[in-house]
């Protein structure tokens, strides 16, 4: 086996590509294939391959039970569930019960012989290893993306699907769907049940606690499911309650030295893990390929902890998909993960840092070459677009490489390291590029700026030549780089100028030889280790020797016969020196040829010579050779490799096969022998890997012999006429295009490394079978689509060989002459006699119809006559109009096209011949046949063509061509033509009504149509829309419109915090500064509330810096300084004008279901009027529109919002004192003012009395806990308590103390006895209302039809509940409750409502009950309370707390 390999990369978006076992065995899915790595905690080595699968392996388990984990089951696209012995990496058994590719797979860790997999169809099968049975499931019709088995119940299985759906199902009840976990938004990545069973493993937090909704730890049985999503979180479930229990949103980390931005949505792969023993630890995937580890325990920032923060590059760059972890017996336990960016890492998971880095390969390996400089230093060109560079020599990291990417845009097929500079490699790739790559340094490689058409197939360094002048500085001799591409043609780059023009050889070669034919197209090339010489290799299978710097031709081999692949001169040092001279060729022949050139090069002859017979013939392959490298070590030592899939080692001079590795599974591409251990080889390939092997560890010899070979073989013997068969259709699949390493795949892999195409997929199946025979191996395998396509139909190949014969034009004469030799004679008979006596027969008639073409023209007439006809009766019309074409009747047969709609241009262009009014009567025929066949733009440009100028816009318009007919009009008509603004007109409509608004604007625009313009882009009612449309209204002179529009849109800026951008679009019109006041305020408002959610953009003056005095002076502040807006403004800025014209904005009656943020915004608007009343000095309005202010966010349902609000407006709590920076007092003694201003009063007070009990709030909750079980002073209490309670720590006042200090304020306003009776009978009509109600809906049920025994039972409580509510008066039988006695009742209520004064009802109070009980709980463990205001509050309890749960909370005060 081999000592050291790179893997092929693991496959991308799988569940579970990868796992381990407990004896540290990992095994990855890569490609068709699963490679099983031995880990440790200090190194990792690729010990085996599982080979058999058809397609991509998506999903793959270990079985974890002792005495059974070398077996294990992987799953496919290709439908099958494979069982594997990881042992002996043979296979056990395969199942097909899924008609589907298979998505994931898990090998219960309970039962050892159930495995349970599922297909993307939404079918789940269970495996039972033991007795080989299947069972199958349909739980849900979803895509299923993973599935994981219970480490607790054997029967349960969680699976998660593509839609974000997550199920728990119960296999032992035939898929029983037991839980439907709802939650996640999009795909589910991953599954993992918690290690420890029972759901008490992480409630250490109250909060968490709360969250368990009073199950105590133990109640119910399950467990934890972590569960991972592209929705960017990971949630806990319950699996016993059903329900998620935590959400973890992943960390926006820093990477690359900016941050990540929340709103782009990034590539992402959420893998979830749960190791084992640590049921409060949970590890997960993060964005850019970080490892997060979560302590459930924890909360915030202290939660997650990042892997591999010790040092720099210990994470992945990209996303990870997989991780599996494994206890070592020193019991350290590791972590594996696998990673878009192709590296398997291995961490500890004590120490979060990363152990080791496994390398792997995402593409073919096209090139390999060690430095011949730095020893040890080996370089790999990729087909996933990266350079490997690997320091093979490292003691420390035996896998220490590095990637190179930056320049590189597709696969790298070449690499040549410089013979003398350390560190600079060239590299060639697919799209023909060449560039140079310093290994040594970060910076980006230097590239060529000529360019290849095709592949570059082969790199090398030597001597300049002529064109290229290098001067030798110092006596070092200078080098060239030559590449050789797909399209033969060989370019010298000077490596010192990229950017310079690079030189075609083939002209020196021409130049110095006297060549005049074309050269055959090179396909290889290969210096001299000297520099004398250089031999090249061409398409046709001929080498040729070149003499440097002239390149005269030396010698013309020519004994392959078949593209030249690779060339290899023997090494110079420490050899005879009759082996210096030595060549090694070979081709897509599977024969390698070594010549000797020793006579050649050290007496060049005058004419070059032509060698056709080899030192050394070395057979022994069945297929092209592809690679091949001499042995530094040895003398005439040749390694080489092939498509046969297997790399031979040949002692050159005896012509001796020393050995043959066989362990790639795929094409040879490459191969170099170590610099250092003469034992080593390394080979890269198709398989995606790169493998290290010794010569002495071989058992094999020769190259097994192909089946293919052998079949074809007997085929040959038992049927002699198959060879030359084989030959033709060889010939007919084209000629072996001149590519290198028979490389005739383009995209065969994919970057992803997931899926193979069809012909990867054949070449992986030949190259285990053998491949083809080496006389047909070239075009079978270089034309393996197009042959493989009609291979299979060799009659309709030779038919297409031949040219199918147009139909004849004289169809029955070329039948007479087909008659009989007897009847053939007679005509001449008969023709002779009619030239010389017109008496006898009629020519072109009857049965001499013939004899028309060899008569007059009147014969010839009567002929084309008889031919008409016939043509008529087989439906051939096109041959009637050209019948009648030649005998001159061309309007007969413009006609009879016309009629049939057999019109082309060909008859069009023949129409101006009969004159003007056939071609225009044809041309508008010939249109009007195009629009049947949907051919519009070419029937207008013939109605063009006849200045039917008219017509082609209207049928362009009829179409809805209306671009097309715009540029007809604006190029051919006056700009004032009427039909030109119809056209704009008409088109703007159908692009407003299919959503292209901007489209439809600039038709409106050029239509003049500019009102409509702005109209239209409004419509789409986005900001950059509205913006647009403000801007396009006010440069239109729709000033009313513009101003509109540009509120609307400052509004929509306002909503989403964009305070700048507001206040800009509103600056350009000055008509709107009162909304720019509004909005300033506003934005004030917002700051100083503090916001949680962040703004996008604000003015530095509306920081929140040192709190003012109130937020009414701040906002007079700016005003006066930004704003030029005070007491003494005039005209437009007047404080009169301003809010004469901000009284015309109307507000909402507020509610629940507005935003926080609109509500800001109306309650900034009477902030804004309040203002301008005080610069008016109108005291009355102020008061009022300060109550609408704090009202508005109150009424919201706001309670934490409104405290905040109130402490704003009066910090001292005195609503008299509206500044203290510009003293102003307000006394108001009578009306609506006095009535605001009272109950503006009683709500400062009333949220400092909150503030008051929340200060000692954990006393009072451990004396008299006031919950609605027992004491709740009513809704607005409890909610008030609880909502407030969040924002308390920010906006306290009153320092805690140990016990209470005395009221700052006077409660007694908030004992208002007016107010108590408006409150009591407003609830008493609510209540009459819902019996109202209830009644009603009764009797509608019981009109409707006789009501089901349900039905009676659910709407008897109903009337019996809403009336013993009311009292208890109205529970006994003998007095029903009838409509009659709820309309009087109903009618008292409102009566007392009316009698009660309009600014009670205006301007309300805090809820007086409310405040009484608030009073009452105070007073039992503070003086803080008189004792007169202790009695008040009783009063009104008795009074007018009538409502069971007041009465019950206020029965431990009252008795």
């Amino acid at each position: 086996m081999h000592e050291r390999s790179l893997p092929a990369s693991p496959n991308w978006y799988c569940s579970r590509c990868s796992d381990v076992n407990s004896s540290g065995l990992l095994g990855v899915g890569a490609k068709n294939i699963i490679y099983l790595i031995d880990v440790s905690a200090s190194s990792c080595r690729v010990v085996g391959e599982l080979v058999g699968h058809k397609d991509f392996v998506s999903s793959f388990s270990f079985c974890q039970h002792a005495g059974q984990s070398h077996v294990c089951v992987s799953s496919s696209n290709d439908g099958s569930v494979r069982f594997w012995d990881s042992d002996n990496k043979v296979l056990i058994r395969e199942h097909a019960a899924h008609q589907s590719p298979v998505a994931a797979v898990h090998w219960s860790p309970l039962d050892k012989n159930l495995v349970v997999s599922g297909d993307e169809k939404g079918v789940v099968v269970c495996h039972w290893h033991n007795t080989g049975d299947t069972a199958s499931f349909f739980p849900e019709p979803r895509t299923i993306f993973c599935l994981t088995c219970s480490p607790h119940t054997w029967s349960s299985v969680a699976v998660g699907y593509k839609d974000g759906m997550i199920v728990l199902i119960d296999v032992s009840k035939k898929g029983e769907v037991t839980h439907r976990l709802r939650g996640h938004e999009d795909e589910i990545h991953s599954l993992a049940w918690s290690p420890l069973a029972g759901e008490d493993a992480f409630y250490s937090r109250p909060e968490d606690s709360e969250a368990n909704d009073g199950v105590s730890a133990g109640d119910v049985a399950g467990c934890y499911l972590a569960s991972g999503s592209k929705d960017q979180t990971v949630r806990i479930w319950s699996s016993s309650k059903g329900k998620a229990v935590m959400t973890l949103k992943l960390p926006y980390l820093k990477k690359r030295g900016s941050a990540v931005d929340p709103g782009v949505k990034e590539r992402l792969w959420l893998h979830v893990h749960w190791p084992k023993g640590q049921p409060t630890q949970l590890v997960s995937s993060c964005f850019g390929g970080e490892l997060v580890m979560w302590d459930l325990t924890r909360a915030g920032k202290q939660r997650w902890t990042l892997f591999g923060t010790s040092s720099e590059g210990q994470n992945h760059s990209r996303i990870v998909f997989s991780v599996s972890s494994v206890r070592l017996q020193d019991d350290r336990e590791l972590l594996i993960s696998t990673s878009m960016d192709r590296e398997i890492k291995c961490w500890d998971l004590a120490s979060l840092d990363c152990c080791w880095t496994l390398p792997t390969l995402g593409g073919f390996v096209y090139a390999l070459t060690f430095s011949p400089v730095g020893a040890g230093c080996l370089a790999l060109g990729v087909g996933d677009n990266m350079i490997r560079v690997w320091n093979t020599l490292t003691t420390q990291n035996q896998y220490d490489t590095r990637s190179f990417w930056q320049g590189i845009k597709s696969k790298v097929t070449a690499l040549a390291w410089h013979p003398q500079k350390e560190g600079s490699l060239s590299f060639g790739t697919d799209d023909g590029k060449v560039g140079i790559y310093d290994v040594f340094s970060n910076r980006p490689p230097q590239i060529s700026s000529s360019y290849h058409r095709k592949t570059v197939y082969t790199l090398a360094w030597g001597p300049p030549v002529p064109p290229m002048s290098f001067g030798a500085a110092g006596g070092k001799p200078s080098y060239s780089l030559y590449s050789c591409a797909g399209e033969g043609v060989i370019l010298q780059h000077d490596p010192s100028r990229l950017s310079g023009d690079a030189a075609d050889i083939d002209r020196l070669i021409r130049d110095t030889n006297s060549i005049k034919h074309k050269l055959s197209p090179h396909t290889d090339l290969r210096w001299k280790p000297d520099g004398k010489v250089v031999a090249i290799g061409n398409e046709d299978g001929c080498i040729d020797v070149y003499e440097a710097p002239a390149l005269k031709l030396l010698c013309s081999i020519q004994q392959h016969h078949k593209m030249i692949n690779t060339l290899r001169w023997h090494h110079g040092h420490g050899s005879s020196p009759e082996l210096h001279c030595l060549l090694a060729s070979g081709s897509s022949n599977a024969t390698v040829y070594v010549h000797d050139l020793r006579p050649v090069i050290e007496n060049p002859p005058e004419s070059p010579v032509v060698m056709t017979e080899p030192f050394r013939r070395l057979c022994g392959h069945t297929s092209k050779i592809t690679g091949m490298a001499w042995s530094p070590h040895h003398e005439a030592r040749l390694v080489t490799v092939s498509y046969d899939a297997t790399a031979q080692v040949w002692d050159v001079l005896p012509e001796a096969a020393v050995c043959n590795y066989r362990g790639h599974s795929g094409y040879l591409l490459c191969v170099d022998w170590s610099p250092v251990d003469p034992d080593a080889i390394w080979t890269g390939g198709k398989d995606f890997t790169l493998q290290e092997w010794r010569v002495s560890k071989q058992e094999f010899k020769k190259p097994p012999k192909g089946k293919k070979m052998v079949d074809l073989k007997e085929k040959m013997k038992a049927n002699p006429k198959q060879k030359r068969k084989n030959k033709k259709a060889s010939v007919a699949g084209g000629a072996t295009p001149p590519e290198m390493n028979g490389e005739t795949v383009t995209g065969g892999e994919k970057a992803a490394g997931q899926e193979l195409s069809g012909e990867e997929e054949e070449d992986e199946v030949g190259s285990t079978n053998s491949a083809v025979p080496p006389s047909v191996s070239a075009a079978f395998e270089t034309q393996r689509k197009s042959f493989t396509a009609v291979k299979s139909k060799d009659k309709p190949d030779l038919a297409l060989l031949k040219k199918k014969k147009p139909r004849s034009m004289l169809p029955i004469s070329t039948s007479m002459d087909h008659r009989p030799k007897e009847d053939l004679l007679q005509d001449c008979i008969t023709l002779a006699s009619v030239k010389h006596s017109p008496a006898g027969c009629v020519p072109g008639q009857g049965e001499h119809v013939h004899l028309g073409l060899f008569s007059d023209r009147q014969a010839l007439y009567r002929m084309f006559e008889a031919e008409e006809e016939g043509h008529v009766e087989a439906g051939h019309f096109d041959s009637v109009v050209y019948l009648r074409l030649w005998s001159g009747d061309l309007q007969g047969a413009l006609q009879l096209a016309t009629e049939r709609g057999e019109l082309n241009d060909h008859l069009l262009s023949l129409a101006p011949m009969a004159g003007f009014e056939v071609w225009s009567r044809t041309a508008e025929a010939f249109a009007r046949q195009l629009c049947l066949q949907e051919q519009y733009l070419k029937a207008a440009s013939h109605l063009l063509s006849i200045n039917r100028l008219y017509p082609a816009v209207d049928l362009l318009r009829s179409h809805k061509l209306y671009r097309e007919a715009i540029a007809l009009v604006k190029a051919r008509l006056p700009a004032d033509e009427p039909v030109l603004k119809e056209l704009y007109t008409c088109w703007a409509g159908v692009l407003e009504r299919d959503g292209h608004f901007s489209s439809a604007a600039k038709c409106y625009l050029a239509a003049g149509a500019s009102f409509d313009a702005a109209k239209v882009i409004a419509r789409k009612n986005d900001v950059a829309s509205l913006r647009t449309a403000a801007s396009l209204a006010r440069l239109s002179g729709e000033a009313s419109l513009a101003q509109s529009l540009a509120l609307r849109c400052a509004k929509d800026l306002a909503v989403a915090q964009d305070w700048t951008a507001a206040q800009d679009v509103l600056s350009s019109q000055d008509s709107l500064l009162v909304h720019r006041l509004h909005l300033c305020a506003a934005e004030l408002l917002a700051a100083l509330l503090a916001d949680p959610q962040p703004c996008v953009s604000s003015h530095p003056w509306a920081s929140p810096g040192r709190r003012p005095s109130s937020i009414q002076d701040r906002v007079r502040e700016v005003w006066e300084e930004h704003f030029g807006v005070s007491q003494t403004s005039a005209g437009q800025r007047s404080a009169t004008a301003l809010r004469q014209e901000l009284k015309s904005v109307e507000s909402p009656t507020p509610s629940a279901n507005i935003p926080l943020r609109q509500v800001h915004l109306y309650s900034s608007l009477h902030l804004t009027r309040a203002v301008l009343s005080w610069l008016l000095d109108d005291d009355g309005q102020l008061i009022k529109e300060l109550w609408q202010a704090a009202a508005w966010v109150r009424d919201a349902g706001h309670f934490c919002v409104s405290a905040e609000l109130c402490r704003l407006l009066f910090p001292d709590g005195d609503i008299r004192v509206c500044s203290r920076k510009r003293p102003k007092t307000l006394d108001h003694t009578e009306g609506e003012a006095k009535a605001a201003a009272d109950s503006l009063q009683a709500f400062v007070h009333y949220h400092r009395l909150y503030q008051h009990w929340w200060t000692h709030s954990a006393q009072i909750q451990s004396r008299v806990p006031l919950s609605a079980a027992d004491s709740s002073p009513g809704d607005g209490a409890k909610d008030g308590a609880v909502n407030g309670g969040v924002s308390e720590p920010e906006g306290s006042v009153c320092p805690a103390t140990g016990s209470f200090g005395e009221l700052d304020f006077d409660a007694s306003v908030l004992l208002s006895e007016h107010h108590a009776a408006c409150q009591a009978t407003q609830r008493s009509v609510r209540e009459i209302q819902e019996r109202l109600a209830a009644m009603v809906l009764q009797h509608s049920r019981a009109q409707g039809g006789q009501l089901h025994p349900e039905e009676k039972e659910a709407d008897g409580p109903i009337v019996q509940t809403s009336t013993a509510s009311e009292s208890s008066d109205s529970q006994r039988p003998e007095e029903p409750e009838t409509l009659l006695f709820l309309s009087t009742k109903m009618s008292q209520q409102q009566k007392l409502l009316a009698d009660l004064p309009d600014t009670v009802k205006m301007f309300p109070h805090p809820d007086v009950v409310e405040c009484c009980l608030v009073l009452l709980h105070l007073s039992k463990s503070s003086p803080a309370v008189s004792e007169s205001l202790r009695q008040q509050a009783k009063d009104l309890l008795r009074k007018h707390g009538t409502s069971p749960a007041v009465l019950k909370a206020s029965q431990q005060f009252l008795t």
